[in-house]
């Protein structure tokens, strides 16, 4: 398992997964391999009644995460809504696997996701062979999550043709799969359910149907609310990133990633820090996971091309490039940014000429 590029939440966490359920003696929901209680302990970290350490998985409000977990524990489903980098991809993917063990009952919603994919398909072999049949089936990871009481994973709902999304609503109100060519249906076993992402910047793709919102319990995943949040998220991952990758560099400083985070939170809220001086916003999100980007690329560069110490000039390329996503629009911005803000902040020098030279 150590050899894989990136391990699937279960196999990552499997010691603190095995010693929270070791440690947890809350009732649990039909086919939950944890408690509610052991569940948010995983998400959100803390310390064991034996003193583990469990780590936080998200960092962020408490309760946005009590109630995603109580919204799994009832037959409602779970809809994360937040702007793109919010991290609704990775608390799904945790939530499904300290609740059932198993992440990766999972549909990638594209403009191109099809009804087989919700449903089932068929190999049509076998069908052209045998005829309709169990055996000619290919199950969809709803199907299977449905047969063996787990959650099924739906990202990006809203990017999924209107005609395919509704074809959960008799999935999600009456936990049956009708298999109409056999004359069958699949019933839900205890435990399953479904967890759907969608980012605010994508409502106007594919609209929910009225029926559709009412089967999901709508969460909205914000971005963090202070720069020391927002810092320890990025420190976190970067720092989780480097280890699976193995990058030979130092961590970064805990100012560097400070300076990326300060960019991307004042750019993003058209505001400096200081409160004094407002600023015009790029097109891009400028997310948690974008800083998280820039800065795991500086630290491939000092790592590879460098001393080993991530500089400024490692973080130049990746800020313009995460900045820049309109080649005139963003680009003005972040000149303005550039000359208005950064040139003239004491300490920053150096990220000013290194950002100037990487345009």
């Amino acid at each position: 398992m150590t050899n894989l590029l990136r391990q699937h939440a279960e196999q990552q966490y499997a010691t603190e997964l095995d010693e929270i359920s070791q440690q947890d003696r809350r009732q649990r929901p039909p086919n939950w391999k944890l408690s509610p209680w052991a569940v948010r302990t995983y998400l959100l970290g803390g310390q064991l009644d034996n003193g583990f350490v469990v780590t936080p998985k998200y960092i962020g409000q408490a309760r946005v995460i009590e109630i995603s977990i109580a919204t799994l524990a009832t037959d409602r489903a779970l809809l994360l809504l937040g702007v793109p980098g919010t991290a609704k991809t990775w608390v799904s993917e945790h939530l499904a696997a300290a609740i059932t063990g198993d992440s990766t009952l999972l549909v990638q919603g594209t403009a191109g996701t099809s009804e087989e994919s919700i449903r089932y398909g068929w190999n049509y072999a076998r069908l052209l062979a045998d005829g309709p049949s169990r055996a000619a089936m290919v199950a969809s990871p709803i199907m299977h999550a449905m047969q063996a009481g787990k959650i099924a994973r739906l990202e990006e709902l809203t990017r999924i043709p209107a005609d395919v999304m509704d074809s959960l609503i008799t999935i999600l109100s009456e936990k049956t799969l009708p298999i109409p060519e056999l004359g069958e249906e699949v019933q839900a076993v205890q435990g399953f359910n479904l967890i759907a992402t969608a980012n605010d910047r994508d409502r106007g793709v594919n609209e929910l149907s009225s029926a559709l919102k009412r089967r999901f319990n709508t969460v909205v995943l914000p971005v963090p609310a202070s720069m020391d949040e927002e810092v320890n998220i990025v420190q976190q991952r970067v720092a989780s990133l480097g280890k699976a990758l193995q990058l030979p560099a130092e961590a970064p400083a805990i100012e560097e990633i400070r300076r990326v985070v300060t960019v991307f939170r004042e750019l993003r809220e058209g505001l400096t820090a200081d409160g004094k001086t407002k600023l015009k916003s790029p097109s891009g999100s400028l997310s948690p996971a974008e800083a998280i980007s820039v800065v795991n690329q500086g630290l491939s560069l000092a790592a590879h091309f460098g001393d080993g110490r991530m500089h400024c000039q490692d973080v130049a390329s990746g800020l313009v490039g995460a900045v820049v996503k309109d080649p005139v629009q963003d680009q003005a911005i972040w000149r303005e940014y550039l000359e208005t803000v950064v040139k003239e902040r004491d300490g920053w020098k150096d990220l000013y000429r290194a950002c100037r030279d990487a345009l």
